[in-house]
């Protein structure tokens, strides 16, 4: 199978590689410097170029978007997706969210509660954002997004996490568990046209405690 992954050098992205190149898939790797990432070719690219982002999504059996939202204004972030769900690519993607757009048991997006982190709100409502685009917009693209559990860090690959839809899974993933999930379902689609999300199933071990 061919994964390209966008957003190569980060966390996510680097790790998502890892676990595809040790089930031997073939695997590109994007970021803006091109660079190398061990088992993976590396190419540069601007992910807000959406002829080049749709170039590289209809060449790949799965692409995984796992660019840092922190990373890319609140503008910039909601113009990459809105104008590739209009450019229509035909290939599958796997876009990574964030946790703080997930639902509480009553519905309501975390990030719209009081307690919910100030300096973490803006992010949130930008992914928040780009789901809502996808539904609304994107009925038939070939889209999925996995946003992790509130807590997502290096740690150990357990292979082992739950699932959900739109409220949280548990408490922590490790980035390596994260990782499993993104090319399972690269692999075997489960959730296509929806968002999901996932926890590793024991955070203690995860956590490499």
């Amino acid at each position: 199978m061919k994964i390209a992954v966008i957003g190569a050098n980060g966390m996510v992205g680097s790790r998502a590689i890892a676990e595809a190149v040790g089930r031997s898939h073939e695997v590109d790797a994007y970021s803006r410097k091109g660079n190398d990432v061990h088992g993976a070719t590396g190419y540069s690219l601007d992910a807000t170029n959406t002829t080049e982002l749709v170039q590289v999504i209809n060449s790949h059996d799965a692409t995984i978007i796992a660019t840092a939202g922190r990373d890319q204004s609140d503008e910039s972030m909601k113009n990459l997706h809105s104008q590739l769900i209009a450019a229509a690519p035909s290939g599958r993607l796997i876009v990574v969210g964030g946790a703080g757009a997930l639902e509480n048991p009553e519905g309501e997006r975390f990030y719209n509660t009081p307690d919910f982190p100030e300096e973490y709100r803006s992010e949130a409502k930008k992914f928040g954002g780009i789901l809502d685009d996808y539904r609304e917009n994107a009925s038939m693209l070939k889209w999925t997004m996995l946003a992790p559990a509130f807590v997502i860090a290096p740690g150990v690959r357990t292979g082992l996490y739950f699932e959900s839809k739109d409220t949280p899974a548990g408490g922590f993933v490790s980035a390596e568990d994260f990782a499993v999930a993104l090319i399972d379902e690269a692999v075997a689609p489960k959730h296509m046209r929806e968002r999901f999300t996932v926890a590793s199933q024991d955070e203690e071990t995860a956590q490499g405690k």
